[in-house]
């Protein structure tokens, strides 16, 4: 009798405990099925030969706050992979060159994704994001795929680079693929086309929602991409859910692949090279 009340007293504590350890053990199987990182199954590539390039923010510190930012961790390690993946020589690059910084949160449970395990663990990409390539010593037309990846960093130095703009330009001119994820969009903001105006004026393209970043209460950002791409004339588009962080879409416009959050990584980096796949079965 006395076995039998111990053993109703160990699972009466034991069971909410055990229940609760499968909860959290499956919290980042939840948000995926909200839509957080969702999976994107798409398919196999072989584009050997063909040159990627990654382009990234080098801004560390959230405004005034102190608190350390950059890019984050999966709009950059996703594409990565997908292109590394198809055998693609893939490059990291920044405007000032150096150290890419990345989002302290983006790399913590539940929000890390295999992507960013995967980065994790790979000494010879963890090299190339510490020892990015300064923009200004690269010839943005002689890769295949120029994409550039978000965070709240971004929203301090990608749309203000003339530079940037300027090999964007010249990429753009050359029918090079380019393609961006959330942030990232604002790097288009100051490049031109081949008339001389705004690369974004009537093309449509999507970012990170406005309602995304006041959801997320960080607003003392210097730029935002839904406003600033609609301020330049494009035609954004966006979804939205209860909450626009599990929100998800990618737009194509030409050579111009844009997804609107941290959840299209892979679909913006499959539309890429599936454009340079069908020039190359022509």
């Amino acid at each position: 009798m006395q076995t039998l009340l111990h053993n109703r007293t160990f699972w009466f504590i034991a069971t909410p405990v055990i229940i609760l350890g499968l909860l959290v053990a499956n919290i980042p199987g939840i948000l995926n099925s909200l839509g957080l990182h969702r999976p994107y199954p798409g398919r196999s590539f072989d584009l050997t030969s063909k040159r990627a390039l990654i382009i990234a923010t080098n801004h560390a510190v959230l405004g005034d706050t102190g608190k350390p930012t950059g890019v984050y961790a999966s709009e950059m390690t996703v594409p990565y992979y997908q292109f590394l993946d198809a055998n693609m020589q893939v490059e990291i690059a920044s405007i000032e060159g150096g150290e890419i910084p990345i989002e302290p949160m983006s790399l913590r449970w539940p929000l890390l994704t295999p992507e960013d395990k995967r980065y994790m663990a790979d000494s010879d990409y963890q090299a190339k994001v510490k020892n990015s390539l300064k923009i200004s010593e690269l010839d943005f037309t002689q890769y295949d795929i120029v994409y550039i990846a978000g965070g709240w960093g971004a929203a301090y130095d990608l749309g203000f680079s003339d530079l940037l703009g300027q090999k964007i330009s010249e990429a753009y001119a050359a029918d090079v693929v380019l393609g961006s994820v959330c942030h990232g969009a604002l790097g288009f903001l100051r490049a031109t086309d081949g008339n001389g105006k705004p690369l974004v004026l009537g093309r449509h393209m999507t970012a990170v929602t406005d309602k995304q970043v006041q959801e997320l209460g960080i607003t003392i950002t210097p730029q935002h991409p839904e406003r600033e791409l609609r301020a330049a004339g494009a035609l954004y588009e966006s979804e939205t859910a209860f909450r626009d962080m599990f929100a998800s879409h990618v737009v194509v416009d030409g050579t111009l692949v844009t997804g609107q959050n941290q959840n299209d990584g892979a679909e913006v980096a499959q539309r890429m090279m599936d454009i340079i796949e069908k020039r190359n079965s022509k």
